[in-house]
This record gives C-alpha cells, structure tokens and sequence, in this order.
C-alpha cells in the first residue's frame, strides 16, 4: 500500500473553526464559524491517523458514549480534516447540479430515491442559504459578495459545482448523519477482526451473517486522473472525504503486512508494525505488563 500512495495526490478543504449549531427542527449541525479561514491540504498524507481518528470515533458511538464526548470527538476531526462532503457523497453522481433532480442510491439517511435539488441543498445549508438559482438542468450560483468565498470557489473550478459548495462557510452536515457514518466504520472494522480471530469458534450462520454485513460496505467511489508533475502521479479526485476515507480505509483493512489493530491496553487503533503486535507503543506495553503483574500478586496475597 505504500508504493500505491507514494505517488497519489488530493486536494480537500479543512476550516479553522467550527461550531455545533441546532436548528429551527431541533436538529444539529456542525459547520464553520463566520469567522472560520480555510485550507487546502492534501488528506493522503495523512491517510493513516484519518482512518485510525475514524475508527476511534466510531468505537465511541458503538460503546455508548455520552454525545457531548463524540461531538467533542468529531468537531476535533473536522479541525484536523475538514467536513465530511455529504451532500456530494450520497446522490449517485457529484454533479447532480446538472440534472433537474439529485437521484439517491439507497444509504442510511435519505429513504427518498429522488428530490427536488433547491430540498436537497436545504439539508446541507439549513443556516444562511446560498444564492442559487436552479431552472432545469440549469443553475447559477452567486458568491460574489465573500472575497475569500470567491477565491477558493475559483480554486476549486475543476471540481463539480456541487463539491464545490460544500466548501463554502455556510455549509453543515447533521450530528446524527456523521456519528452513525463514523459508527458505521468501526462496525466495519470490528467485523472483519472478530472474523477472523474468532474463527474457529463461530458457527457457520454468524459466519455468513458476517460476511454479508462486509458485502453491502461500499458504494461510490473516487475517480482518478494522471498528472504530468515532476513524476506520473495518480491524482484521485475526492469529490467527498467521506469516499476518501472509505478507499484509504479499505486499502488499510485488507494490508497483511501492516495491519490495523487494536491496542491490547487502552484500546484505540493502531496501525501494526508487524502482524503480530498488540500494543500500539512500548509505554502501553509497560502499563499492561505492570496492570497483569499487580493483579497477579493481589491474587496470590488473596490466596495467603
């Protein structure tokens, strides 16, 4: 996997402020504060700590945590790597602009296979709206009152219209859709581990059970082109994080050689050095191998 990254490059859009905000129907959103200055940076140099932040999100939401913790979580994501891009991750194309409607692959959160765009966009600007106008297939989108607005919109001119948007401060994405997308990717990622060490002792029904549930992960996926830099270089086109996160996450979960683990001590995800490694550092290792040692004699002083 290292050979496929080293020469693979991206561009996402990460702000340095962002805000929980309820709306109107009681419902939570992160999104930039008005204040909130943007940046471009390239996520798969930091493809590892994204999927191993994720996971250990995710973790939080399938132990319950209270949701003050995962939003605290999840708002330290967003500051470390932007939003998810939902908005262009769940119709079936990113440039569902053009069209006169946004068609929707099923998914966890929209039962609707199809909506009007200007409903669509309410889900995702549900604060300060954006001035777009939509008549057909066609559609003007005016930003010409927001100087920095402007001048990362004419940054990202090769992305879709809608990717685009995205980007924009006025842009958010519901709590609720984001903690049980992060949950999603630690079931995920416990599913494919409990199968495996655990399987010479799990019937043959949980087995297929399993594998079922890793079947149906998936969905878009990110595109590629080729760029002349100063070497060929693979230049995926992430029209969400979210896609991002789910290719880097898959190449990581199926990689023998460095494999994701959990830590044997503090639990948290880790990527392995060798196949066989438990803990995540050499300080877990001590604290663990102190934690055993003390419960052993506290057993034997039991025993005298």
């Amino acid at each position: 996997m290292k050979n496929l990254f080293e020469r693979t490059s991206s561009t996402w859009v990460r702000y340095s402020e962002y805000e929980w905000k309820e709306a109107e129907d009681g419902i939570l959103y992160l999104t930039p504060t008005k204040t909130a200055q943007p940046s471009i940076y390239d996520p798969l140099t930091e493809y590892q700590q994204i999927v191993l932040d994720a996971i250990n999100i995710g973790r939080m939401g399938m132990s319950k945590k209270p949701d003050e913790e995962i939003q605290k979580a999840i708002k330290q994501f967003a500051l470390k790597y932007g939003l998810f891009g939902l908005m262009a991750a769940l119709p079936t194309t990113p440039n569902f602009m053009d069209y006169e409607a946004v068609y929707l692959p099923k998914n966890h959160f929209l039962k609707a296979e199809t909506m009007a765009t200007e409903d669509y966009l309410k889900l995702f600007f549900p604060f300060d709206k954006l001035n777009v106008i939509k008549r057909g297939v066609e559609s003007m989108w005016n930003i010409e009152n927001d100087r920095i607005m402007m001048a990362l919109a004419m940054t990202m001119t090769d992305k879709p219209m809608a990717v685009n948007m995205s980007f924009q401060r006025e842009y958010a994405e519901r709590y609720d859709w984001m903690k049980q997308q992060f949950t999603d990717w630690a079931f995920t990622y416990v599913t494919s581990m409990l199968y495996y060490e655990d399987y010479d002792t799990i019937n043959q029904d949980t087995k297929l059970m399993m594998q079922q549930s890793m079947a149906a992960y998936g969905g878009n996926t990110p595109t590629y082109h080729i760029a002349l830099l100063d070497k060929p270089t693979i230049v995926w086109d992430f029209h969400s994080m979210l896609l991002g996160i789910q290719m880097m996450f898959s190449f990581m979960l199926t990689d023998t050689e460095k494999p994701i683990r959990l830590c044997k001590h503090c639990l948290q995800a880790f990527v392995a050095s060798r196949p066989s490694a438990v803990f995540c550092s050499p300080q877990c290792k001590n604290k663990h191998n102190v934690y055993k040692s003390r419960g052993k004699n506290k057993n034997n002083s039991d025993k005298e």
